[in-house]
């Protein structure tokens, strides 16, 4: 079978015998596996802006957003749409190409939901994709916002279904699992990934990935958190991941989901520019790009061009995102990129 082959039926040991390789084969093969899908030196940035925060009422322990911890967030209502398209104007500006919304709900407000629909309408006229996490969907919810042009749903697993209990109490992961379902049957795509670093077992971050690649499809993006540690809340001081153990995770998301967007989101402050060079040569192909995620730090946007810069890595569709644009492939890789696609 194709080391590059889309497959659905991962065993555990499957996956936990790729953690389990010599780092210098599991990354040739993840990166294979890569070149044999997508340009090699092509990124695709999203911003993501928090459009209402904190007052959550889940309890996720990594979250500073839940009312359960007392993390010296400020609580801010939804904001107005007009705000929050020139906050995509400006993100289109610096090379964006997606821009996420996110609300920190346990499930949308019918209310809410309509001006979150008016965001996502007004963003597309930018001629942005869009994206919203806005926690759990009931079916009607999801119709709606794919009446309103939403391309991208974002629903964390988050960890593996057996570390899952020690992570939130609030809902369930078949909850998750059903959202997931909602959006699909809309004719949304699904950005879906999780959190490392939580204290949790190399066994279940082999089973977090095998639950994301035995999704049928997998998710069209799959956002990969190291987690940021926050005051008051639970998994404050929790030892960290070591770096290595972070590139093997995401070049085994990689190996999974061969078609997928494997995304560098939360953590990416405290990475060094090697290590996230690795991350690309592993199989990242996206990033987070901007001030901040949510309520965390984000490195700056002229650091990453400056790191792009330097390892050669251009903006995917750069050409029409603005003046402040990461610097474009050298002449030919677009049609390179048209033909592994």
């Amino acid at each position: 079978m194709s080391f590059a082959a889309v497959r659905h039926d991962w065993t555990r040991e499957e996956v936990e015998a790729l953690f389990r390789l010599p780092f210098n084969d599991l990354l040739f093969r993840a990166h294979g596996v890569h070149r044999s899908h997508f340009a090699p030196n092509r990124v695709q940035l999203s911003t993501l802006l928090s459009i209402k925060t904190g007052a959550c009422p889940e309890d996720c322990a990594y979250c500073p957003q839940s009312v359960h911890y007392d993390a010296g967030l400020k609580r801010e209502p939804l904001m107005e749409v007009e705000a929050v398209v020139a906050a995509a104007r400006a993100a289109k500006a610096n090379g964006a190409t997606r821009f996420c919304m996110g609300a920190a709900w346990r499930s949308p407000k019918d209310r809410d939901l309509a001006k979150v629909e008016a965001m996502v309408r007004e963003v597309k006229r930018l001629g942005m994709e869009t994206c919203v996490t806005l926690g759990m969907l009931r079916p009607e919810q999801a119709e709606r916002l794919a009446q309103a042009g939403l391309d991208y749903y974002n629903h964390n697993l988050d960890t593996s279904p057996e570390y899952y209990g020690k992570i939130i109490t609030t809902r369930t992961y078949q909850d998750r699992l059903d959202t997931l379902a909602h959006v699909r049957a809309a004719g949304i795509k699904i950005c879906c990934g999780g959190i490392v670093g939580m204290g949790e077992s190399p066994a279940d971050r082999a089973e977090l990935l095998r639950q994301l690649a035995i999704l049928d499809p997998h998710p069209e993006s799959v956002p990969i958190n190291q987690l940021v540690q926050v005051e008051n809340t639970p998994l404050h001081g929790t030892e960290a991941l070591d770096p290595i153990e972070f590139v093997r995770t995401i070049a085994v998301a990689r190996i999974l989901m061969p078609r997928s967007y494997v995304r560098l989101s939360a953590g990416r402050t405290a990475m060094s520019d090697e290590l996230q060079a690795l991350c690309f040569f592993a199989g990242a192909n996206s990033i987070f790009y901007g001030d901040r995620l949510l309520t965390t730090e984000n490195p700056q946007n002229a650091k990453d061009r400056a790191l792009f810069a330097r390892l050669g890595i251009a903006a995917e569709d750069g050409e029409s995102a603005g003046a402040q644009a990461l610097p474009q492939p050298p002449h030919g890789e677009g049609e390179c990129r048209q033909a592994l696609a």
